[in-house]
């Protein structure tokens, strides 16, 4: 970005954390140029001129310039106001904090570009400030894009492993989706059609079908996304045991195979367990 220069872009506030007595450190996702930590300086004193603008899920308009450790924001505007809608309702509010931690996560390095992930990243916090969509479809759906993003979008519709079309009953989670009956191996789970429906759905923006499943399905594919999720990144989101995971549906029968356990805790559980036994064993489970 230069040595001492101005510049503007439009990014969302990821979090945000103190500074000294007065300043903020405030981390973005922009739209030119990536993850952008700076410091807005004085916002915490009442009489801070931007400081409610900077607030996590913000989005917003900012000059800034290059100092020689952090950058200096020096002007913000309002893009959206979504901070508002999401903050007064719990089950928007973490949802959109898995959102914020998820993106926070997927971009290591600072100021490369990173447009795709941006935009999944407004959207998702569009969709939870409208309030039009169940939160949990929303996370989830930001969730499998956003490891598609990554390159890690789990295979739905053929096998993981040899690419044979499907759909196939069994589903592993570290062997990266799907498993035809030659490439299952064991710590499969044997997820419903409609379970697999709705992760193909939620990853293509199919909102028709998703907006039709039944909380029971809904669940076991936030399970799954959960486990997915955790396995590519190593160690789970804080933000994601805390989101409330309920809809308009009544409660309906888990969906997952009846020799596994369905849920997300328990799938995640799963996840976690079968890992480290199945690999001590020299097989790939989850």
């Amino acid at each position: 970005m230069g040595s001492v220069s101005l510049y503007r872009d439009t990014g969302v506030v990821l979090r945000v954390h103190k500074l000294g007595e007065a300043d903020r450190i405030i981390t973005l996702l922009t739209r030119r140029h990536g993850k952008v930590r700076a410091v807005a300086k004085g916002v915490r004193r009442t009489t801070s001129r931007f400081g409610a603008r900077l607030e996590p899920f913000g989005h917003v308009d900012v000059q800034l310039y290059t100092g020689r450790t952090l950058d200096v924001i020096t002007q913000v505007e309002t893009v959206d106001a979504f901070a508002l809608p999401i903050v007064g309702d719990y089950q928007r509010y973490t949802a959109a904090s898995a959102v914020a931690e998820t993106a926070d996560r997927l971009t290591a390095e600072e100021g490369e570009p990173v447009l795709k992930l941006y935009l999944l990243v407004v959207g998702a916090l569009r969709a939870l400030a409208e309030g039009r969509r169940d939160a949990s479809l929303v996370l989830d759906a930001f969730l499998l894009r956003s490891m598609a993003f990554a390159g890690w979008a789990p295979a739905i519709a053929e096998c993981a492993r040899c690419g044979e079309r499907g759909p196939h009953a069994a589903f592993n989670i570290a062997a990266g989706g799907s498993l035809c009956p030659r490439c299952r191996v064991p710590g499969s789970v044997h997820p419903a059609p409609e379970v697999v429906g709705l992760l193909d759905a939620l990853l293509h923006g199919d909102w028709d079908i998703a907006e039709g499943s039944t909380h029971g399905v809904r669940r076991d594919v936030s399970g799954l996304v959960a486990a997915l999720l955790q396995w590519h990144l190593e160690r789970q989101l804080r933000s994601l045991p805390l989101v409330e995971r309920r809809t308009r549906e009544a409660p309906g029968a888990g969906t997952l195979g009846s020799d596994t356990v369905s849920g997300e805790t328990e799938v995640t559980s799963a996840a976690q367990g079968t890992r480290g036994r199945d690999n001590a064993q020299g097989t790939t489970g989850a």
